[in-house]
C-alpha cells in the first residue's frame, strides 16, 4: 500500500508540475522537499495529494475502507515552509535521517 500512496503522490506532482526533491514515506506519514511553481497554492497541492491518495487506495484496498468507514484517512492538518533560512542540503539530510524505515518518494 505504501507504494501505491507513493505513487499517487508522484503522479499528482507530475500533472501540477511539481518537482519532488526528496521523499520519506513512512508506515504514518510523510516528509516531502518538493519545488512548486509560484501558480499552485500549497493548501490546494496537500488537498489533491490527499483527497486522490485517500480515495484511491480505500477503492483498491478493502480492509482499508471498512477500517476508514466514515473516518479520515490523513489528519486534518499539514506543515509546510520555505527552505530560504536553512540549506537544501540540510533538508535533505534531515529526510534521509528522520525516518527509520524509509520508502522514498524521490524519482
Amino acid at each position: 500500500m505504501r507504494l501505491r500512496v507513493r505513487n499517487i503522490l508522484r503522479q499528482v506532482c507530475r500533472e501540477n508540475e511539481v518537482d519532488i526533491l526528496r521523499g520519506v514515506l513512512s508506515s504514518d506519514h510523510v516528509h516531502m522537499f518538493v519545488s512548486v511553481p509560484p501558480k499552485i497554492a500549497i493548501s490546494d497541492l496537500v488537498r489533491k495529494m490527499k483527497g486522490r491518495s485517500s480515495h484511491k487506495v480505500q477503492r483498491e484496498f478493502p480492509a482499508l475502507r471498512r477500517r476508514y468507514w466514515g473516518r479520515r484517512f490523513w489528519g486534518r492538518g499539514y506543515f509546510s515552509t520555505t527552505n530560504g533560512a536553512i540549506t537544501e542540503d540540510i533538508v535533505l539530510q534531515c529526510l534521509e535521517n528522520h525516518i527509520a524505515d524509509p520508502i522514498g518518494i524521490s524519482r
